[in-house]
């Protein structure tokens, strides 16, 4: 009994300080905007109480803006190569550090919660400073998360990469890539902790439940292998999608960055999808709106 009674008190300390890793601010020097995008600073107040830095980016068209959110433990410079090829395609980007990430304060990365207001602000800046014209997401795991809880965001395209549909299978997921089988309870004592440590409920992160309101067409990216987010549940996001709607499932694929797997392909589905609902490109066929595996 004593000793059963210290393996539970092990383990929910082992799982309170995995979690600690988890949720604990990201912290970097992020440097000069690149010039070559014609890029330049600014910082936004948001309601998730941190004063969110960012970069955007201005090519010599007015095409439309997109607005780059990053995944957990990244920054804006994350998303500069997808920036680069959006600029060569005619837009301007906005890029933001989430808060708790890159040069923005933030005493814990709250997995979307919290994030989802540093979108809206990006959002509003995005329409500020480029009245009139129209606006895309793209959102990267956490980053997409994000901006479904922050939904509807007005916009007029929807990137989604790699995004869970709810953090309960978000977290079991994750540790079942580690522990197999033995992923039941420990991930069980890492939900238990979301209330205390963070002050919410996982009921609360439930990005799947925001996608019918989305009010724009909408793309869902995802890794045919990935572990973290299934392709089963990336299949399930896509069906809980509005239509015009399109899935990229990404043959062998894990839980990576998509553009890096596939910089070409990428350019095709993603940079197509936004030309053909942001700037009215229709000469290609749009449906089906499947766009399969390569």
């Amino acid at each position: 009994m004593i000793a059963t009674s210290c393996s539970i008190m092990a383990g929910l300390i082992a799982s309170w300080f995995v979690a600690g890793a988890l949720v604990a601010p990201s912290p970097r020097v992020i440097g000069d905007p690149p010039r070559e995008l014609n890029a330049t600073s600014f910082t936004v107040n948001s309601e998730s109480g941190s004063v969110v830095s960012g970069w955007q980016t201005q090519p010599h068209s007015g095409n439309g803006v997109i607005v780059l959110l990053h995944g957990i433990h990244g920054s804006r410079l994350s998303m500069l190569e997808r920036a680069r090829m959006l600029h060569d395609a005619g837009y301007a980007t906005v890029m933001i550090d989430f808060q708790a990430h890159g040069e923005s304060p933030g005493d814990t990365i709250t997995i979307g919660y919290l994030e989802q207001h540093d979108v809206r602000a990006a959002v509003e800046f995005a329409r500020r400073e480029h009245p009139g014209e129209p606006i895309g997401v793209i959102g990267v795991s956490l980053g997409g998360a994000a901006a479904l809880l922050a939904s509807p965001l007005q916009i007029d395209a929807l990137v989604l990469e790699s995004v869970y549909p709810n953090i309960h299978d978000a977290i079991h997921n994750r540790v079942a890539a580690k522990l197999g089988p033995l992923a039941s309870i420990p991930a069980s004592m890492l939900l238990l902790q979301f209330q205390p440590r963070l002050g919410f409920s996982p009921q609360e992160l439930r990005p799947i439940d925001h996608l019918p309101g989305v009010g724009c067409p909408v793309c869902v990216a995802s890794g045919s292998e990935d572990r973290h987010t299934t392709a089963s549940e990336t299949q399930a996001m896509f069906s809980a999608a509005p239509e015009p709607k399109r899935l990229w499932l990404v043959d062998g694929a894990e839980h990576v960055d998509l553009f890096r797997k596939d910089p070409i392909q990428y350019r095709e589905r993603i940079v197509g999808f936004f030309d053909e609902y942001l700037r009215g490109d229709r000469e290609a066929p749009a449906s089906p709106g499947v766009f399969g595996k390569r």
